[in-house]
This record gives structure tokens, C-alpha cells and sequence, in this order.
């Protein structure tokens, strides 16, 4: 089953094309009342690269902005822009339309390989193998009956929290999180698709490292929460089916949005990612 969900999620990514520099792409679950971010920064990722001469370069740098909710029961249509083409780098410019309107926008800069200075922090102490942590499965087994469906789906990508910060906490926790995540199946060996899925995985619990310092799930029904921007940064190269070390810091929350950053490492210590996002963290007040 989880081999499924993964080869689900590759043709999620697989965009069909329609036209020159456009690209339509779907969602997989037309019961959401709208698209999942990191499914919109991925698919809009394929479309640049798509448009890119992947042989002697490949993506070093993205930065998208959310605009409105996605609909997840009508297609997307991806709009690429080729900015520059550049003897090191290339330059696209993404935008994803529903409906007549901008949805989303991404702009993602690719470069060719050139050797350089490299230094990196050092990898984070007392960190325990993701084996040796509980699966979703069993870590959510206490809750399945409040989750019902939600608990039995398909999920491509594993994660294992380090630092577990249960759904009926009450006290404020420090605002930072450690997380091993990895597609959960065998990918192809394209470097691209390996970015694409990282860049869908990394929206999946970065927003949420913003309230761990509020309190605990009793916050969900009174918090509107919702991605603003994303930007990545990718270092060194990775598999996004191996276990990737993705902690999460949230330096600040002021004016109904939340700040969170991530360092993505890969199990042998590289820091392969960097990851900053802004999201609405709006109060919903009682009347």
C-alpha cells in the first residue's frame, strides 16, 4: 500500500501538456475544501523544470506565493514564463490559474554545477534514527476513532516526529520541532521528480511549528491557518525516498501570521535544504 500511495504521488506530479509553456495538472481528493499547498508548489515545479535543459542544471532556488484557495474538483492550468536563459543560471516564472484567476505563483531559478567554497552548520545532537520511532500508524492509534477516515488513508510520505508534542497537549511547547520524513516507496532515480516531492513534503508540517508555542489542539477551532510564501533553498543533492532530518523553528508569530524556518539534512549529516514560509494564523474570535 504505501508503494501505491508514492507511484499516487509521482502521477500527481506528472503534468500532462497542452500547449507550449502550459501544463494542466489535478488533485487527487475532491472531498478537500481546497488544494494542498505543497501538491500546487510541487506540480508548478514540474512545469519549470519541464521547460528547462535538466541535463546542466537543476533548480538551486524557489520562491512561491499562495494566492487564493485551490479547488481541488476542477484541473489546474500551469503558465510558464521563461524569463532568462543564462549561460549559469536559468529563470522560470510559474503561475497557476482556476477559474480565469491566479491561484498561485512560483518563481524558481536553476544552475548549472560548479565546483566552490563549502562550509555547512553542524548536524543537530541527540537525534534518534527514524527507525527507531513510531510510524503514523502507531502513533496516532490512540486517536483513529476522533481521525475516521483521515487515520486509514494512503500516505506517501512517512513521518516520524522526534519531538512529539501530542493533539490533546494543553501547555505551550517551545516552538521548534524535529521531523525525519521520506517518500514511503521506491522513486525513480530523476533528480527532479526526487526535488519535486521534497518540495510537496516540505509544506506538510512547517506551518504548524508556528503554534506549538500557543497551546495545544483545542487552537484548531478557533485558528484560521493558511501558507503565504515559500521559499527553498537546495544545497546538496538528496533521495527524497531516504530519510531526510527536516527541523523546524518558529522565531516569531505577530499581526495574524507566523514565521517558520527549516533545515532539511540527510541522514549521513549534509544539509541538502533550507526552507523559510509565512502563513495566516488568524484568531477566529466567538461573536
Amino acid at each position: 500500500m504505501p508503494q501505491q500511495a508514492v507511484d499516487d504521488l509521482i502521477d500527481l506530479l506528472d503534468l500532462e501538456p497542452i500547449e507550449v509553456n502550459i501544463f494542466r495538472g489535478v488533485s487527487p481528493d475532491v472531498k478537500q475544501q481546497r488544494v494542498f499547498g505543497g501538491q500546487v508548489a510541487g506540480q508548478a515545479l514540474v512545469a519549470a523544470a519541464r521547460t528547462v535543459d535538466q541535463q546542466s542544471s537543476s533548480v538551486h532556488s524557489l520562491h512561491a506565493y499562495f494566492l487564493r484557495p485551490g479547488d481541488p474538483s476542477v484541473p489546474l492550468l500551469y503558465q510558464v514564463d521563461r524569463i532568462r536563459d543564462g549561460r549559469s543560471f536559468t529563470t522560470r516564472r510559474v503561475v497557476a490559474v482556476q477559474h480565469g484567476r491566479a491561484i498561485f505563483n512560483l518563481s524558481a531559478s536553476f544552475h548549472i554545477h560548479e565546483e566552490g567554497f563549502d562550509h555547512q552548520l553542524p548536524f543537530p545532537d541527540g537525534i534518534p534514527a527514524a527507525e527507531t520511532l513510531p510510524d503514523f500508524q502507531t502513533r496516532w492509534a490512540p486517536w483513529k476513532d476522533q481521525m475516521g477516515d483521515w487515520y486509514h488513508r494512503p500516505r506517501p510520505i512517512d513521518t516520524r516526529p522526534v519531538d512529539w508534542c501530542p493533539p490533546d497537549r494543553s501547555e505551550p511547547q517551545p516552538p521548534r520541532q524535529r521531523v525525519w520524513i521520506r517518500a514511503d516507496g521506491v522513486l525513480p532515480d530523476d533528480p527532479v521528480l526526487h526535488t519535486c516531492v521534497l518540495t510537496y513534503a516540505s509544506d506538510m508540517t512547517l506551518l504548524d511549528t508556528t503554534m506549538l508555542a500557543h497551546g495545544g489542539a483545542s487552537l484548531e477551532d478557533r485558528v484560521q491557518m493558511a501558507s503565504l510564501d515559500h521559499a527553498m533553498w537546495f544545497h546538496r543533492p538528496f533521495r527524497a525516498d531516504e530519510w531526510l532530518l527536516y527541523d523546524q523553528d518558529s522565531p516569531s508569530t505577530s499581526g495574524a501570521r507566523g514565521l517558520a524556518r527549516g533545515l532539511i539534512w540527510t541522514a549521513d549529516g549534509r544539509l541538502a535544504v533550507s526552507v523559510v514560509q509565512e502563513g495566516l494564523i488568524r484568531p477566529i474570535h466567538d461573536p
